[in-house]
């Protein structure tokens, strides 16, 4: 026998007598708390975790170093020592100048990064004029109908200063080339403008639901955009490979690994089909994750992403540029969380998923402000938000450094157990043929209902606690001061509209649609088409239909 074998025997034998003397004495004479001690994603947890837990032995292997394969412990070698991740609070509401002054209010409080929100219509490709629009304009979101409200949305804005974040799916080839115009009408080169568009179609077909087209010309135009800005935008991330909206939905932390790495395999082999070498797009993807209240879970989730992706670009896929091989991601603070009920308490579980995002490793974070499950957030809602990411960064310690909880046997035996069942997710998907027939199965959709389904069932049991709405709870009169819309927006959106199409060289947008009609039923490459029209100002409501005219649109199929 080794020694490090004799050293587990001694370690797992003086951990049986210490749970059957000490411990066992202890709970006999005052019984634990009544409760299934368990993750918010319903794994089982032990009293006590010790080196047995993890596979101690492949250190390297498993765990290994900063900034070194398999990045379990953060892709960059000195992580926050050397600068901190990009701090952004996701904006947008009502009309461009509107989110124009939101976004200059952010940038003088502190913020990095922009991070834009689209309303509805927008982000399912109708113009605002369009009867499905009605009610909708401005409500989520900003209204973007053509080039001239991205002008407006950007005024001012030192687009080669500052990255841009794009919450955009379906029709992210037509916002993205509204990004490229207007930054280059200002005088900045498209090789110098650095962001994210989200531009993942797979997970709205799964969770979200603002899809347009059916999934094969929706990839094609994803992969359009990676071949695109491989050689024009070098410095733009082509994707966010999102597990946050399935989180949302209701996954445990092991499905939205799964599910979203899944996706992210499924966009990979587009690309190589398409032509593309794997190092040429990979170092470009980026991903987007949740996070959620269980802090400790969370972090381990982020471990187990990284170490997974890694292994799947190296041995799967065959990348030899370490950044083919890197997960990053930006993180959201878990929406599905925040109570409508005193809501000040919001402030708190934002703080602990703060904490979570930044010691798993987060390159990027969004917080959500306290009074977001009743409306957009006000002024004072957002600074407090972005108060918290400051505070967390130069006061509590845990950005001095890296992988703070690193090491710590439950943290490692939770991030090895969230990559094998991650893992197992992965290969179900794969044996079905992959994303698209799981989702149309119903596969993946029937595992995130069986799992909101139990969560709310121990909530409404009262076996999980949230404060303030199923326990603690107090009378309270209503909010006040919460942000709304008024319905003269989508007016003063419409109007705005005609303008610019009277304005406009209309002929020219003709032609240029009809450039795009004949490229799309060809295997073109749409970018450039794109951008030609929406540099004649062109709406998103009449490139999105066009393209409609070309691939239809997707139906959603029934899942029992």
């Amino acid at each position: 026998m080794s020694s490090l074998d004799e050293l587990r025997d001694k370690v797992q034998s003086n951990y049986k007598r210490w749970e059957d003397t000490t411990y066992k004495k202890t709970i006999t004479k005052s019984p634990e708390r009544e409760a299934e001690f368990s993750s918010v994603s319903f794994t089982p947890i032990k009293p006590l975790y010790i080196p047995t837990d993890t596979d101690q032995a492949s250190y390297t292997d498993s765990m290994g170093y900063p900034g070194e394969y398999p990045f379990t412990r953060g892709i960059y070698p000195s992580m926050y020592r050397g600068r901190f991740w990009t701090m952004r609070q996701y904006a947008g509401f009502g009309t461009a100048k509107e989110s124009n002054e939101r976004y200059k209010f952010l940038i003088n409080q502190g913020q990095a990064g922009l991070s834009v929100a689209f309303d509805l219509p927008t982000q399912i490709g109708y113009d605002s004029d369009d009867p499905l629009a009605y009610g909708e304009v401005g409500k989520v979101g900003v209204a973007i109908d053509t080039l001239a409200d991205m002008e407006l949305l950007f005024r001012d804005l030192p687009l080669d200063k500052v990255s841009t974040s794009m919450t955009i799916n379906a029709p992210a080839s037509v916002l993205l080339a509204m990004y490229i115009a207007v930054a280059e009408k200002n005088g900045v080169s498209r090789k110098k403008i650095s962001g994210t568009i989200q531009n993942d179609i797979l997970k709205e077909y799964i969770a979200r639901g603002t899809y347009i087209f059916p999934p094969k010309p929706s990839m094609r135009l994803i992969t359009n955009i990676f071949e695109y800005c491989a050689k024009e935008v070098p410095k733009w991330n082509t994707i966010s490979i999102s597990g946050y909206h399935i989180r949302e939905a209701g996954s445990t932390a092991a499905q939205e690994v799964g599910f979203t790495l899944a996706n992210g395999i499924e966009y990979v082999k587009a690309a190589l089909n398409a032509g593309m070498d794997v190092d040429e797009f990979a170092g470009r993807l980026s991903f987007f994750f949740n996070a959620h209240n269980d802090m400790l879970e969370e972090v381990a989730k982020y471990r187990a992403a990284r170490r997974l992706w890694a292994k799947i670009m190296r041995d799967r896929f065959g990348a030899k540029d370490e950044k083919s091989q890197m997960l990053r991601f930006h993180a959201q603070t878990a929406g599905s969380t925040l109570s409508a009920q005193q809501v000040d308490n919001n402030i708190v579980r934002v703080a602990v998923q703060t904490l979570a995002a930044v010691m798993g490793g987060a390159q990027s974070l969004h917080t959500n402000s306290r009074d977001e499950a009743l409306a957009l957030p006000n002024e004072d809602s957002v600074r407090i938000a972005l108060r918290t990411q400051q505070i967390v960064a130069y006061e509590s310690g845990v950005t001095n450094t890296i992988d703070p909880l690193g090491g710590s046997y439950y943290v490692e035996a939770l991030t090895d157990q969230i990559e094998h069942e991650a893992a197992e997710y992965i290969r179900k998907i794969e044996d079905m043929g992959g994303v698209t027939p799981a989702i149309e199965v119903g596969y993946i959709q029937t595992e995130i209902q069986k799992a909101a389904y139990r969560f709310e069932m121990e909530m409404e049991a009262g076996k999980r606690i949230i404060v303030g709405q199923n326990k603690f709870q107090i009378k309270e009169p209503p909010v006040q001061n919460l942000l709304k819309i008024d319905m003269k927006v989508q007016d003063e959106q419409v109007k705005f509209l005609n303008e610019v199409r009277a304005q406009r060289n209309n002929e020219e947008v003709q032609n240029k649609l009809k450039a795009l009609k004949s490229a799309a039923e060809s295997d073109t490459n749409l970018m450039p088409l794109i951008l030609d029209a929406v540099q004649v100002y062109c709406s998103v409501g009449e490139i999105c239909n066009t393209l409609r005219g070309v691939f239809g649109e997707y139906k959603e199929s029934v899942v029992i």
